[in-house]
């Protein structure tokens, strides 16, 4: 089994010495994502997870405080965040410090990285709903794990262990960094040949996934800083932030 937030310790622990140098500029918290840019501009996004949305009623005490603090501090709500809206943070702030220059960008459609067969069995945790159709034109077989009922009917804790047992193809949200809940879902895989972390959340650094069955990262970089921190600040989400990312894929 993998150790609960494994994952974000490692990004820490990488990006700890860059945080060093750099200061905060400024953060906007968004109804779905949260925006970090750093003094030198570049930006990074991380989604606001569901349960905020749903259940958060306070407010962040250090409010006013963030312009101009040191991005170490800032990083440490990776390891240190008292709740997920200070893990989110915690992700843009990495996001934004990670070196993004020798990225591939492809604006090539998820599935198509994954080579699906028919009578493929691929699980999906977190619905991504652009992508069942395509999938499902494949022949494989789709079974999807949400959290919120309100998107999709829940299945039992022995049908979701199923379908990652038995999967070819596991595709994981890379909100379930923020939820806590990626190192149980890794650790319940049997031996899928493709695990892909993605969604603009995602960390695009490889180095922290070793000695895990991923396989693919696909996230995104902010290619326009300024616009997309205006559409974070006004509630936008993904289809209105989309023009001002840059679509990357990894292969680990």
């Amino acid at each position: 089994m993998y150790e609960h937030g494994s994952i974000l310790n490692r990004l820490h622990k990488q990006l700890e010495r860059t945080a060093k140098n750099r200061k905060i500029a400024d953060l906007r918290v968004g109804l779905s994502y949260v925006g970090v840019m750093l003094d030198n501009n570049a930006v990074g996004i991380a989604a606001v997870p569901r349960d905020i949305k749903s259940k958060w009623r306070k407010v962040l005490p250090d409010a006013g405080r963030y312009a101009g603090a040191s991005a170490v501090d800032i990083l440490k709500y990776l390891i240190e965040g008292e709740n997920s809206l200070h893990l989110a943070i915690g992700l843009a702030t990495a996001n934004a410090l990670i070196d993004h220059t020798s990225c591939e960008t492809e604006d090539r459609e998820a599935t198509t990285y994954f080579n699906l067969e028919p009578g493929e069995k691929v699980a999906m945790v977190g619905l991504f709903a652009p992508l069942v159709k395509r999938i499902r034109l494949t022949g494989a077989i789709l079974t999807v794990i949400e959290k919120n009922p309100e998107r999709l009917e829940l299945l039992s804790p022995e049908k979701k262990q199923q379908a990652l047992r038995d999967c070819d193809v596991a595709i994981i949200t890379a909100t379930t960094l923020l939820n806590g809940t990626f190192e149980e879902i890794i650790g319940f895989l049997g031996k899928p040949r493709s695990v892909s972390l993605l969604g603009p959340s995602t960390p695009l650094m490889p180095a922290i996934f070793s000695q895990t069955p991923v396989t693919h990262l696909g996230g995104s970089v902010v290619a326009d800083s300024t616009r997309a921190m205006q559409i974070i600040s006004m509630g936008g989400g993904t289809p209105a932030l989309r023009p001002y990312l840059r679509f990357v894929n990894l292969h680990l």
